[in-house]
């Protein structure tokens, strides 16, 4: 698994997850479909922009960011998608989108969307194209603290 750096964080906090290996996707939905991932459980990590700094939306694969709903939610106007070039340095561990959402591992705001509170267990990228963690949505949520409201749309 090329992200050591979670794996240790989960481990240090007793955290139990379970390692999925699938083959190549590249989608959310994609991903969820290979590995047999109910969408909804599959969490995807949108990265963007606000106020010129880095920071991650988290969403169910089975719904697209709202960027309003997160610009109410930031206090901020200043809300874009961000672009590859502008984070791909900052997870150096990782694959190009499949990033986790644990921003705070480095060092940025999370926010999560609210229907992802109705999951058990949530599944996510673990930092390449062929593998996914799956661990408790109260753990997850214990762990990174993200601020959650309604922040998607179905697709």
């Amino acid at each position: 698994m090329p992200i050591r750096r979670l794996r240790d964080f989960l481990d240090t906090h007793n955290v139990r997850y379970f390692v999925i290996s699938h083959s190549p996707a590249y989608t959310a939905q994609e991903i969820a479909a290979a590995a047999h991932v109910p969408g909804k459980m599959m969490a995807k990590t949108v990265m963007v922009s606000i106020g010129g700094k880095m920071a991650m939306a988290v969403l169910p694969a089975s719904r697209h960011l709202d960027f309003e709903l997160l610009r109410a939610l930031s206090g901020s106007q200043d809300v874009e998608l961000a672009e590859e070039k502008e984070f791909s340095g900052l997870f150096p561990e990782c694959e190009i989108g499949a990033m986790p959402p644990f921003g705070n591992l480095y060092g940025m705001e999370v926010y999560a969307d609210d229907e992802l509170d109705d999951a058990d267990e949530i599944t996510f990228n673990a930092g390449a194209h062929t593998e996914l963690l799956r661990l408790s949505w109260s753990d997850y949520k214990k762990l990174v603290n993200p601020l959650m409201a309604r922040l998607s749309q179905k697709l």
